[in-house]
């Protein structure tokens, strides 16, 4: 077995964040079997999905292994050795999507320009070219613009089930979203604290508050409750262009027209997701593999009989992979 290590770490960049969320966050990290201090490992930086924190995945599992037992398993089977760092970017938005927002706070600046310098000067791992990045859902949206924004930094991404394709992703549920915002006068600060006041929160209440944070992160107002807003009109159900439009420049399937070449500077660009995700996640990733693909830009891309949840399976494949890429 490796070890869990539980840490500390109090953030300079989050400080004055909107939101008013925690500087000081608790940081876990993986060291393989028989790890000792001064071994020059690769290191892998987990980036969850919403509605959780990296911190959620070293948690027991009541059936099937949590991530440090799984690369436990994957370590004795053979997998090169990495340090794996599991950190803590949950928000009152509910998640994150590790981007730098004035909505919720300067994340990727938290985790390129804090989290992995103080994990590597500790464990003396990681450095050019031997960062990798991995993440499903929110975590592979995070990947992917990490992959696209921060390529001189990281050196392999692994996106799993990643937001992408907006229009197909979100389009849809804006519709039930305004429909719920109805009942409280199309008040977000009103809807919002109802929903919190109750004792028990329903999956569609669950996708509007996700839906509703978006807009904090793509498109943040500050004047607004908690800096969201949507960017349909309530009434009419248009969508409105300036706001869409700001959404839509976050969508990596269209930021990959202006920074997709600092995707050719990877080591590994490694992609999978689900034939029928419940979120439509796979149209977009669908066109984004098509235009890494006639950009010549080397990756894989793999489809899976599955949906969008419970998918931790995925890891016997893409861990591995990055751990290999970024050994040699």
């Amino acid at each position: 077995r490796g070890e869990l290590h539980r840490l500390r770490h109090q953030s300079v960049v989050l400080q004055g964040n909107s939101l008013g969320d925690p500087t000081e966050r608790e940081v876990h990290v993986w060291t393989p079997p028989g790890w000792k201090p001064g071994e020059a490992l690769p290191l892998l930086v987990d980036l969850k999905g919403y509605w959780s924190s990296a911190l959620a995945h070293t948690n027991w599992q009541p059936s099937g292994e949590n991530v440090p037992e799984r690369l436990d398993r994957l370590a004795h089977e053979g997998m090169p050795r990495v340090v794996v760092v599991f950190p803590d970017c949950f928000t009152k938005l509910y998640g994150n999507q590790y981007l730098n927002s004035a909505g919720s706070g300067r994340y990727a600046d938290y985790i390129c320009d804090e989290i992995v310098p103080f994990i590597e000067a500790k464990f003396g791992c990681g450095g050019q070219g031997k960062r990798g990045v991995f993440g499903k859902s929110s975590g592979g949206y995070g990947a992917a613009w990490h992959g696209l924004h921060r390529a001189d930094f990281w050196s392999a991404i692994s996106i799993n089930s990643g937001d992408m394709g907006f229009d197909a992703l979100f389009v849809p549920t804006l519709y039930e979203d305004i429909e719920r915002l109805r009942k409280h006068d199309y008040s977000i600060e009103r809807y919002v604290r109802y929903v919190e006041s109750q004792n028990k929160l329903g999956h569609g209440d669950r996708m509007t508050l996700m839906d509703l944070a978006m807009g904090a992160f793509y498109d943040p107002d500050p004047t607004q409750f908690r800096n969201m807003r949507l960017p349909i009109d309530p009434h009419t159900g248009e969508l409105i262009p300036e706001r869409w439009d700001n959404w839509m420049k976050h969508d990596p399937v269209i930021m990959f027209d202006a920074k997709g070449e600092e995707l050719r500077k990877l080591k590994l660009i490694t992609m999978d997701c689900g034939n029928h995700d419940q979120f439509r996640i796979q149209y977009g990733m669908r066109r984004f593999a098509k235009k890494m693909k006639a950009a010549g830009i080397a990756h894989t891309y793999e489809e899976y009989e599955d949906d969008h949840s419970d998918v931790d399976y995925r890891m016997d494949v893409f861990l591995p992979a990055l751990a290999r890429a970024l050994s040699v």
